[in-house]
Parts: structure tokens; C-alpha cells; sequence
């Protein structure tokens, strides 16, 4: 279904403005069209809207007031992200105005960690629904179901089957609240238009025994559909959004190991698709390599590297810096026999005869820890102690993983060892910044997964980096949708880290910062989502432009009001 307004500009004054063909309550209840109280009296009477609102006509500076009004009356985190789902809900405008004023406190209320308990509670707190959920009821109408969706141009779609969301696993439909809040971070991040986002829930049912005895369950109350089934309603959904969307991005989102890596190579040659847990958190973390090698003067071949976690995040992660090391001039072999991986068994190595495909393609060889005493199942400590690792990166969902004896450990290995406890949320870091700051004496450079204050450490502040994806994710999709990629290669996210570790300043990285603060993503956005474009056209995936910048701003939408004018239906805009 095609959009109920279309942006225009006045031929005689250049003026832009929206051209809307609703009328009366309806356009009130768009929440890209509803200005809410700061419609003029113009447009109320052009638009059917007399009567409708309160006589005072509003500013937005003034809306704005009252927003954090409200806000000030709400006592807890998840009480905030369900306020401002429904400021989202009602006035798109108005809160990613409100969001971009406030990125620093807000993002951890719209996203992690608080988004994981909004999914806990999803049947709960629901109120109104938004995006699509798919369902095995839908098999053979997904087409249809699609068309419905009113959309922008080239939309961006973030969809989920719900199993393994954050670190809290399989939440049913309430596994909604992840597409909706990355989407929204595509906007406040990227400036990404709100009308061309499209979350989606692929509800194939749950595991989760309290939700299906649960009486406010909404989902689809059925066990977690497996195997040719799974894989035929996947597929149908995808020919859909070819045939409905085209040249939509699709990213997925929080699927579980298997799923996960199956869909991304099945899909990535016939739609421009990624997978942010495998390829997104790589991205950033590879980043954040590139600068803690830049504080020390070295390149990023320089580095050992061991990953707790071989899940999603864990592999793409380690795919992505062997990747960059090779591109830093090492070979394959010596590039992957210099990051090691620990799964629930221990170190991932080929002489184990009990590895899936996927965790084959991580194993470092066996000839290269030959010397190495003990095995062959080499535990945690014993990985650290062997291995020398400069760098230390968890993904496991193990709280307080990291112990002391391995972080001092680690510490002997570099002057700035880079220590990232990535699992989300808060409550299962694998170790709280503070105590690895006081470990190693100072010396180390921290990136959480989740947000936490600066450090104070004899005198000295540290800044403890937020290995947070909004880096790199809204940048990949406006770079995509500005390239009219498709495909989304490897060398498109290496692109995307060098720009990202390109941004933060010196005098960040002094203070112990490896990424740029909330605040900039904007900026950063950009100048990440410019690398992708010359990438993905350097690739032969997206189109070549005289002007890069200039592609890539044509793309980036800003949360202001713009004037209204109705205007009637047409045959070419659908109904």
C-alpha cells in the first residue's frame, strides 16, 4: 500500500512540503503526518482537523517541554521506553526530536539493556501494534500481507524469528520490541526516514513454557516450528519482500546460531541482507582493535586475540579480524592461528572431532598450539596463560567470566591491553569496567557492550567505550540504500570499522576512549555510511557517484515539521 502523502516542493516559491491525501482523525493518527498540537490553523482547516485538537498551536521547543514533563513523572527505565514507544507511536517527529536532544540517556531506555526486560514483558505492556508478524497461518499470503504495509522508497527492514534475543533467549512475539528498537536507532542514528523502516516478526512459535501458559501471551501459541517447514516459511517471506519491497535491505536479527548463519548465506547473493549480531558486532569490535593498535603505535597484525563465545557474534567476530589482519599484509593461516575462540568445551581447535561446520571454520590449527602443555580440551585460563593475548573479548553471556587472575594475565602481555566484556545486558558483562581498570593498574582499555560511567583510578579518568552497534548498523543500511547495493560484502563492514576507528579523536583515545561518544553518531554515521558507498561501488555491488556526500545526504532525513497541504488521491498512488 502506497504512502497517504508524497513530499513535494511549491513550483513558484520552492518551498518544500507534504502533500497529504488523509483527512480529519486519520491524519492524526499517522505518525509520520501528526504534528499534534503544533498544526497551524491553516492546515487544521485544509486538513479536516478543526475541532480535532486543543485551540493553542504549539512550537515544537515547546511540545518538547512537554515531553520531558512527562518523562520527569515516570519512576522507572521500563516505564520510560513504554512512554516513549507511544510518543513513537503517535508523533514520529516529535520523538526523534526529543531522542536526538537526549541520544546519551536515552539510547539505553529505547535499546539495551532496557529493551531486553520491555521483551520479557511484551504481552504485558503491549498497546498498539506496529510492524508485521508472520506467522505459519500466513504460508502462501505473505505477499499480500506485505502489500498492506504502507512503505517509502528502498525501505529498510530489521526482522527476528524471536529465539535468541540479547542474552535472554527465545521471548516469543515479544521478540518484537528488538526490529522496533533497532529501527529506531537507524533513524536517530543514520537519519534514516521513519516511513521506510518495516520491523518484522517471524512468530514461528515459542519454547518458552511460561509464555505459551501465560494468558495475555499474543504470539502464536504453538512450539518453535524446526526444520523443512522453518526453512519454506523463511523462504517465502523473503521471494515476498523481493516481489513487494524491491530493493529493500533486510537485516536479521537475533536468530539463534544455527538459523542464524543458514539464513545469511542462503539469502546474501539474492537480496542486500546482513546479520548484525555476526556481522555488525564484528564490525565494531574490529574498530576498536584499529584504535587500541593506534595507541600503541601498531598495526592490527600486531595483536592475539581470544573470544570467550563461539556463538554468533563470536564467529563473525573472529572472521572479521582475520579478515583485517590479513588485510594489514598477514597471511590467512597466520591471521587465524593468532585469534583463538573458547566454546562451553574449551578451546575451539581442529583436533576436536565434535565441531559443527561452522565452529570448523573458526579452529585454529593444531600444529600452531603444538607446544602448548595440558589439553586437549584447554580451559579458559589455560587459553590466556598459552596464548599471550593482548586482546580479550567476551561474548558468552558469563557474568564476572573475566576473572582477576585472567585479566592480570592478559595485562602481561601489552602496556595497553584492549579488555571488551561485551554480553548484553549489564547484568551479564563478563566483568564491570571499574575492576578491570584497577587490575591492571590503570593501563587498560575498556569497551562494554552495554553503557557504563567513566572510571576513576588513582586521580586519573578512564572512559569506558560503548562497543554499541548504532555505530555501525544505521551507517550500513544509509550507505546501502544511497549505493542501491545489493549485496552487502565483507570489505563493505572492514570499510565501515577503518571508518568508524577513523573518527575518534586523539584526544578521546588519551582519555582511554575507544569509540566516539553517543552524541557524534550522527556525524559518524555519515562518515561511515560514505565509506560504504565507495566501497560497495569499489566492490561492483552499488552504483558509482561523482559525489559521495552528496548521495549519501540526499538520504538522511531531519525531525522537523514541514508544512501540510492536502492534496486528492490519484490512480498512481494507490489506495
Amino acid at each position: 500500500m502506497k504512502l497517504g502523502y508524497e513530499r513535494q516542493v511549491d513550483p513558484e516559491t520552492g518551498q518544500p512540503f507534504i502533500g497529504v491525501r488523509l483527512r480529519g482523525s486519520d491524519v492524526l493518527k499517522s505518525p509520520i503526518l501528526n504534528k499534534d498540537t503544533a498544526f497551524s490553523r491553516e492546515e487544521r482547516t485544509d486538513l479536516g482537523l478543526t475541532g480535532l485538537l486543543p485551540d493553542h498551536v504549539d512550537d515544537i521547543e515547546t511540545q518538547l517541554l512537554r515531553v520531558q514533563a512527562q518523562m520527569d513523572l515516570k519512576t522507572t527505565d521500563l516505564g520510560r521506553h513504554i512512554y516513549l514507544n507511544s510518543l513513537l507511536d503517535r508523533n514520529a517527529t516529535l520523538f526523534y526530536r526529543y531522542l536526538l536532544a537526549n541520544l546519551e540517556e536515552l539510547v539505553p531506555i529505547i535499546y539495551t539493556p532496557t529493551v531486553a526486560e520491555a521483551t520479557r514483558h511484551w504481552s504485558r505492556i503491549f498497546r498498539r501494534s506496529r510492524g508485521l508478524y508472520i506467522t505459519p497461518r500466513h504460508r502462501g499470503s505473505m505477499a499480500s500481507i506485505l502489500r498492506a504495509r504502507s512503505y517509502g522508497e528502498r525501505p529498510i527492514i530489521v526482522v527476528t524469528d524471536n529465539e535468541q534475543i540479547l542474552g535472554i533467549g527465545d521471548q516469543g512475539a515479544g521478540g518484537m520490541g528488538i526490529p522496533i528498537g533497532k529501527l529506531a536507532l537507524y533513524t536517530a542514528a543514520a537519519g534514516i526516514n521513519p516511513d521506510r523502516t518495516i520491523p518484522i516478526c517471524l512468530d514461528v512459535g515459542t519454547n518458552n513454557e511460561e509464555l505459551l501458559a501465560d494468558p495475555l501471551y499474543v504470539g502464536y501459541r504453538e512450539p518453535r516450528l524446526r526444520g523443512e517447514e522453518y526453512d519454506a516459511i523463511v523462504a517465502e517471506l523473503v521471494d515476498a519482500i523481493k516481489e513487494v519491497y524491491p530493493g529493500a535491505l533486510l537485516q536479521w536479527e537475533d536468530f539463534a546460531n544455527l538459523t542464524s548463519f543458514a539464513n545469511l548465506e542462503r539469502y546474501r547473493d539474492e537480496l542486500a541482507s546482513f546479520n548484525d549480531d555476526i556481522e555488525g558486532t564484528a564490525a565494531m569490535t574490529v574498530a576498536g582493535l584499529m584504535v587500541s593498535s593506534r595507541a600503541a603505535g601498531q598495526s592490527i597484525a600486531d595483536h592475539r586475540v581470544v573470544i570467550l563465545g563461539s556463538g554468533s557474534a563470536g564467529v563473525g567476530i573472529h572472521d572479521q579480524i582475520v579478515g583485517a589482519m590479513v588485510d594489514s599484509g598477514l597471511s590467512y593461516d597466520d591471521a587465524s592461528n593468532r585469534v583463538f575462540v573458547l566454546d562451553s568445551k574449551g578451546l575451539v581447535v581442529d583436533s576436536r572431532s565434535d565441531l559443527t561446520d561452522v565452529k570448523k571454520s573458526i579452529a585454529v590449527h593444531a600444529s600452531a598450539i603444538a607446544d602448548w602443555p595440558g589439553g586437549p580440551g584447554w580451559d579458559f585460563e589455560e587459553v590466556v596463560v598459552n596464548a599471550k593475548p593482548t586482546a580479550l573479548i567476551g561474548v558468552s553471556g558469563q557474568p564476572g567470566a573475566f576473572t582477576e587472575t585472567v585479566i592480570r594475565s592478559v595485562a602481561g602481555n601489552a602496556e595497553r591491553p584492549l579488555i571488551m566484556p561485551m554480553s548484553n545486558p549489564t547484568s551479564l558483562t563478563e566483568a564491570l569496567p571499574e575492576d578491570v581498570i584497577r587490575w591492571t593498574d590503570g593501563r587498560a582499555l575498556v569497551a562494554t557492550g552495554s553503557p557504563f560511567p567513566p572510571v576513576v583510578y588513582d586521580g586519573v579518568v578512564h572512559r569506558v567505550g560503548q562497543a554499541n552497534n548504532m555505530f555501525i548498523f544505521p551507517a550500513m543500511g544509509l550507505g546501502a540504500v544511497a549505493a542501491r547495493a545489493t549485496k552487502i560484502t565483507d570489505t563493505m563492514f572492514l570499510a565501515a570499522a577503518k571508518a568508524l576507528a577513523a573518527c575518534l579523536p586523539d584526544e578521546a583515545l588519551k582519555e582511554g576512549a575507544l569509540y566516539p561518544a553517543i552524541d557524534d553518531v550522527r556525524a559518524v554515521s555519515r562518515a561511515v555510511a560514505i565509506a560504504v558507498v565507495a566501497q560497495a561501488a569499489a566492490d561492483g555491488v552499488g552504483q558509482e557517484f561523482d559525489d559521495i556526500e552528496a548521495a549519501v545526504d540526499s538520504e538522511i532525513w531531519e525531525p522537523e515539521y514541514q508544512l501540510h497541504r492536502a492534496i486528492q488521491w490519484s490512480v498512481d498512488a494507490g489506495t
